[in-house]
């Protein structure tokens, strides 16, 4: 298994034995020293700030979505259940940017 940027992914992260859909963060790596990803959940929840990115409407998921940046981390893959399906390229410079910010890379 070898997850992409900008794919949604259902994940067990360990929360009342629940999964959550996840986008993908890291970049492709062909030869990673471990078996992780860095994520960034999605809820539907929407706070209405910097560091959520709202999602357009996705016939992968049921409800309108943010992906929460300050929900960023990282889980083995194995932990990756099934692929949802892929962000357009529009939202994941979204989420860059609200990373940046996030990050203070600026």
């Amino acid at each position: 298994m070898s997850p992409q940027p900008g794919e949604v992914w259902l994940a067990d992260l360990g929360l009342a034995a629940k999964t959550r859909p996840v986008v993908i963060v890291s970049r492709f790596d062909s030869d990673p020293p471990r078996a992780l990803v860095l994520y960034v959940p999605l809820t539907t929840q929407n706070r209405m700030s910097r560091y959520e990115v709202t999602l357009p409407k996705l016939s992968f998921l049921d409800r309108d979505s943010v992906a929460n940046i300050q929900g960023l981390g990282s889980i083995p893959t194995v932990r990756l259940e099934r692929k949802l399906g892929r962000l357009p390229m529009a939202v994941m410079t979204e989420l860059k940017a609200a990373l940046v910010f996030a990050l203070d890379l600026e």
